[in-house]
């Protein structure tokens, strides 16, 4: 709905006025008397504004400097009961679209001239609202593919970026749960802090608790020296906890605590050290299985899902295998400085039939392997080699 703002101290013609634009159901028609009455409201921001010439107070170019001032795209329109040359001038290089001549014409001229202007409004919001398409799907330019389960986890993502609360990431090895962890933190407040992955599988199980909050010098055979932990190195910025389902359960109460109390305490020490920090974990495991099997806090498990996003496995997502084995091929041939090289039909055929138990870092690997196996500019069937062949 067009929104239109009507300034004319003469209250009768006003009515009038206004009672012919609001025939036309796609017009909102709100009337103010002066202009700073109008003033007071402009932060609404209308998309035309009716300005009568003369007016107590404000003059009507006066108003009109204001608004083009606040906005230079909305719509003016001058009524007036002068037609003098040097007038209209002064109206129209003020920066007024239109100047209508209070006669017996005015009410056609007006409905015309608004027409015009709200057309043209229209076509201003479509283009702002596909602009802002753009820049937001450039945002995520690292995350590739446009198939409706991950343009649905770009809107999650959306969604989350600039809160607080504690994401987890689910899906099968190999989906991409960095990328996504990534995509939050390099697109929220906190992007010019640190971002500190951590994979939970790959710390021996007596390290984890010292490689996550630190320890003193001394605090056990070794430690020579103070060590920050990672919650630590990670402070005002965001930690990811890759392989959460991996983690012992005496250290899941810790971090328990540490997630609800925003506190670390390193090992061999009693000081506790508040942190400012945002969450974010990942698991390829069925937490609620990992729980029935008394391997995983169910308290934990709540704490962790304060917003879930999952990611559909590669063989759900159909021409995004295409996209992303351009991509891999293309990030490969110019990372090894070789030629650039195609797909065949064939092989996009067939790397759109294999089911990719290994997901995307599976199919990374067969386009790596195939770019060095082909002869050619040109990538065959025959070049794919799969983990199962």
């Amino acid at each position: 709905m067009t929104k239109i703002f009507l300034i004319d101290d003469d209250e009768m013609y006003s009515m009038i006025i206004k009672g012919s634009i609001e025939q036309n159901d796609s017009y909102d028609v709100r009337a103010f008397k002066s202009g700073e009455e109008f003033l007071s409201a402009i932060h609404l921001n209308p998309d035309i504004v009716i300005i009568d010439y003369s007016l107590p107070g404000l003059s009507g170019i006066e108003i009109l400097k204001k608004i083009k001032e606040f906005n230079a795209d909305i719509g003016t329109i001058f009524l007036s009961g002068q037609d003098k040359v040097e007038v209209v001038v002064e109206a129209y290089n003020s920066g007024a679209n239109s100047y209508i001549i209070k006669d017996d014409r005015v009410i056609v001229e007006l409905n015309h001239a608004i027409k015009n202007l709200s057309s043209n409004s229209n076509l201003r919001k479509e283009v702002q609202e596909l602009r802002e398409k753009i820049i937001d799907r450039n945002k995520y330019q690292n995350i590739v593919g446009e198939s409706k389960p991950i343009l649905n986890v770009i809107k999650l993502i959306q969604k989350v970026e600039n809160s607080k609360i504690i994401t987890i990431i689910t899906g099968e090895s190999g989906t991409g749960k960095e990328v996504i962890a990534n995509a939050i933190h390099y697109n929220s407040p906190r992007k010019r802090k640190p971002f500190v992955p951590v994979n939970m599988a790959a710390i021996p199980v007596d390290l984890i608790e010292s490689e996550l909050f630190g320890h003193e010098k001394g605090a056990f055979t070794g430690a020579d020296s103070r060590r920050i932990g990672k919650f630590e190195e990670a402070n005002e910025g965001t930690i990811f906890l890759d392989e959460i389902g991996e983690m012992p359960m005496d250290l899941q109460a810790k971090l328990l605590r540490v997630l609800q109390d925003s506190k670390i305490t390193r090992v061999g020490s009693n000081k506790q050290i508040e942190l400012d920090i945002r969450v974010v974990a990942a698991t390829n495991k069925n937490l609620k299985e990992r729980v029935k099997e008394g391997k995983f806090r169910e308290d934990l498990m709540y704490r962790l899902e304060g917003f879930l996003i999952h990611l559909a496995p590669l063989r759900e997502r159909g021409d995004d295998i295409i996209l992303l084995s351009k991509h891999f091929l293309e990030e490969f041939t110019m990372s090894n400085k070789l030629k650039s090289k195609t797909l065949s039909i064939e092989a996009m055929n067939m790397l759109l039939k294999h089911k990719w138990p290994g997901n995307i870092r599976e199919l990374k690997s067969v386009v790596q392997r195939a770019a060095l196996m082909s002869e050619g500019d040109r990538i065959e069937s025959e070049d794919l080699l799969f983990s199962a062949d």
